[in-house]
């Protein structure tokens, strides 16, 4: 049972909701992240926070008492990522939607950048970019306007679902899958695909903090098959998707699932390379390995080439575990 606390009144049609997830993250970044949002030329009848309390050990209200009156706070049994931002879009009412981790911040000068092309380009969706320093560009350059699908047939994607601001509408029953990692690479492209209008921009509106105890980065065993396992399942949940789209949007999806395969081979044979035949075994069995002829990208054609051949892939499996991860 969800514990439900507001502490506004009821809102009507804000341009944005912002959803915040949060789990045993300090006081101090959620207030960072916090106040990034309230830093916007935002009215606070246009924005809507919503704070995702994934089942804290402790609840953060008590350490964010000067942020009440402008949040609208969940806290729900420990469930995990997706359910929490499930829950957020159950509750938000804005025109658009926007992710952050609870231990992230917006910045100001790009973010408002792609609000102003929100507001007056009236996109489906604005993808930006990420930083890991808080030094935002003077100048930002955005791509002409183009589809989702247009975009996904010939550009690579970012996956991450913070990457974007984008209208609610189109999500239509699109949701998280709970309990898994990589859901991100599994929501993107779908959503991407009911997007009639993408404006991509360089603006690094997002700060990203890298943290060691972010479980995305552990090196567990438990947790790196996690990864690996999800991965593959969201490889051929979304080739069976494919399957099912019209051409154009099919052959967007498939770029997608060609990329991710390669992502995927690169991590097992960076972190279970002695089992490499097992894993591949379901790729095979769905077609997509070996990876298929495409000039996506030049390190695409050339981590095909060398995976298509018995040579090929001793080299790979010499040289990527020696590399160091991303």
């Amino acid at each position: 049972m969800q514990d439900i606390q507001s502490n506004t009144s009821a809102q009507k049609a804000p341009l944005v909701s912002f959803i915040i997830p949060t789990y045993n993250l300090p006081a101090e970044m959620l207030r960072e992240c916090l106040d990034s949002i309230l830093a916007l030329t935002l009215r606070p009848d246009e924005r809507e926070i919503i704070l995702v309390d994934d089942g804290s050990d402790v609840s953060p209200l008590a350490e964010l008492n000067d942020y009440l009156d402008a949040l609208l706070y969940i806290r729900q049994t420990n469930s995990g990522l997706s359910c929490a931002r499930n829950s957020g879009l159950r509750m938000a009412a804005g025109k658009y939607v926007q992710f952050i981790d609870g231990d992230d911040k917006l910045l100001s000068a790009p973010y408002e950048h792609c609000l102003d092309a929100a507001r007056f380009s009236n996109v489906d969706i604005v993808m930006f970019d990420f930083t890991f320093a808080d030094k935002p560009l003077d100048v930002y350059e955005d791509l002409p306007i183009q589809s989702g699908t247009e975009i996904m047939r010939h550009q690579n994607l970012h996956g991450t679902a913070c990457g974007y601001l984008f209208r609610r509408a189109i999500l239509g029953e699109l949701r998280f899958t709970p309990g898994i990692y990589h859901e991100d690479e599994e929501f993107t492209p779908q959503l991407m695909l009911r997007a009639d209008t993408v404006l991509r921009t360089n603006a690094r509106a997002y700060f990203y903090r890298k943290r060691q105890t972010s479980i995305t980065g552990s090196k567990k065993t438990a947790d790196i098959d996690k990864r690996i396992n999800n991965l593959l399942g969201v490889i051929l949940r979304l080739n069976e998707k494919a399957d099912h789209l019209p051409q154009a949007e099919r052959l967007a999806m498939m770029r997608r699932v060609h990329q991710l395969t390669m992502d995927y081979v690169y991590k097992v044979m960076k972190t279970d390379g002695g089992r490499l035949e097992e894993h591949l075994l379901p790729l095979r069995q769905a077609g997509l390995f070996p990876l298929p002829e495409h000039d996506y990208t030049k390190k695409y054609q050339w981590f095909r080439r060398l995976s298509s051949s018995k040579v090929g892939m001793a080299l790979l499996k010499t040289i990527i575990p020696m590399t160091h991860e991303k």
